[in-house]
């Protein structure tokens, strides 16, 4: 697809900048509860702590969902994504809690949007774990046993059987969650807090967090904010201050590219009757999705690593883009004279074990990482059960089964993620690519089906 007229941006393709940003802090106050981040984890906690009637502050660096709240696929996943046999492997102890954690986590943001009337083009048709070629639909079977093995749901069918495009041979598709507009969902939300009790600083980046005495302060700017408890919702920037957890993310920049609208006619003849969202089986998957105004919007595929804090604000690579609008060419070829509109991309955080982790330090810090990859609903809904958490003192099985107190963890994923291997890792997936007759697979159908008309 061509890329000679795409624009490039730091924040999202979803949804405009809002038009009522919150003024920054300008002194220096006292709570209860203070919260660090105004990602979908931070809002979702400090809504939560409001319908609790808790004094609770929010400090944003930016506005609240700017950050990966707004700028991924949009995808609500109804099962643990990435390779179900490494993590199986590694965490076995972990893999059912996880398994229900992602049901009740889908779940929760279906009711969020109910009671708080957010409309988001909402679609509740599954996503869909995409194999490209008959090697690949092996892979998908094998996950599809692992998620059952563990307490899981997901339908495995053929390219017709789940109204996949003519570029895939089958895949699973999952029985909870589907697409909507990520930008609309955040924006939504951030509508719900700032009617709620909560007390919300946008424009407060925090250089510094310390205790003091029983507390906890927080240094802006232009204020300072001192709390009994202290909820760091910071997702990949949770690495710029001494008091988090040694190793807790790892930080991935990861891109989002969209097509110019894209003519009916042209979409039909894709056979992509379900609409679901696609994620592939490579090592560093690919997502696929249709948007409602007739976009294709695809992501990942690369992952670029973040070694120093604090991480950079940047815009997606064009030589990135590139090989992503080639890849959309070579999985959809009838598009391939299809511009992309635009690119933009953001900051990732990934756990030590890949999986959702909540946790605290000390007394009174509190953290989850919830991402991952994994869709954007484990988030909320598990900063929603540490902020009940916070206020009773008693875990929900859910939040029991990700949680830690320790104070530094492995540094193995931050030596795996290291820039070669994940140039290696994408490498890899082009080699099997180019073995595994997928790109053969999606120029031959549509021909076919031409010529049987």
């Amino acid at each position: 697809m061509k890329t000679d007229g795409t624009t490039y941006t730091n924040f999202t393709g979803w949804i405009d900048r809002p038009e009522d940003l919150q003024p920054a802090l300008h002194r220096d106050l006292t709570c209860d509860i203070a919260i660090i981040g105004g990602g979908m984890g931070g809002m979702a906690a400090a809504l939560r702590l409001a319908e609790r009637d808790q004094d609770v502050v929010l400090l944003e660096a930016e506005f609240c969902g700017y950050g990966a709240a707004s700028r991924n696929g949009g995808q609500i996943a109804g099962a643990p994504g990435g390779d179900l046999r490494m993590l199986s492997l590694q965490s076995p102890k972990k893999m059912p809690v996880m398994v229900k954690l992602a049901e009740n986590a889908g779940h929760y943001v279906e009711d969020l949007m109910k009671t708080h009337d957010i409309e988001c083009d909402y679609v509740a048709n599954g996503l869909v774990w995409g194999a490209v070629s008959p090697i690949m639909m092996l892979r998908v079977r094998t996950q599809a046993a692992i998620l059952r093995a563990f307490g899981g749901q997901g339908t495995v069918g053929s390219r017709e059987e789940l109204g996949l495009p003519a570029g895939f041979v089958g895949g699973m598709r999952e029985n909870i969650g589907g697409m909507l507009n990520p930008g609309k969902l955040a924006r939504g939300v951030r509508r719900a807090l700032l009617a709620s009790s909560a007390t919300v600083f946008e424009q407060s980046r925090v250089s510094d967090v310390r205790r003091t005495g029983s507390g906890v302060e927080l240094t802006t700017a232009q204020g300072t904010v001192r709390a009994n408890k202290v909820v760091l919702a910071t997702n990949a920037y949770g690495g710029e201050w001494d008091i988090t957890p040694q190793h807790l993310s790892t930080p991935l920049y990861v891109i989002e590219i969209e097509s110019e609208p894209i003519d009916p006619e042209r979409l039909a003849e894709l056979e992509w009757t379900s609409r679901s969202g696609i994620i592939t089986q490579h090592q560093l998957m690919t997502h696929y999705r249709l948007t409602e105004r007739n976009t294709i919007v695809c992501g990942v595929r690369h992952a670029q690593r973040g070694l120093t804090y604090p991480l950079p604000d940047r815009v997606p690579d064009p030589g990135v883009v590139r090989d992503m609008g080639k890849d959309l060419s070579d999985r959809f070829p009838s598009l391939s004279d299809v511009a992309i509109e635009r690119a933009w991309g953001g900051w990732i955080g990934i756990t030590p074990d890949w999986l959702a982790i909540a946790g605290q330090v000390g007394d009174n810090v509190y953290y989850s990482m919830a991402c991952n990859g994994h869709g954007l609903c484990q988030v909320p809904y598990v900063a929603s059960q540490l902020a009940d958490y916070v206020v009773d003192g008693e875990m929900s099985e859910d939040l029991a089964g990700i949680w830690s107190d320790v104070s530094e963890y492995p540094s193995s994923m931050s030596r795996l993620l290291k820039p070669f291997v994940l140039r290696a890792v994408w490498g890899l997936d082009r080699f099997n690519d180019s073995i595994n007759g997928s790109k053969t697979l999606a120029r031959r159908r549509p021909r076919r089906r031409r010529h049987e008309r």
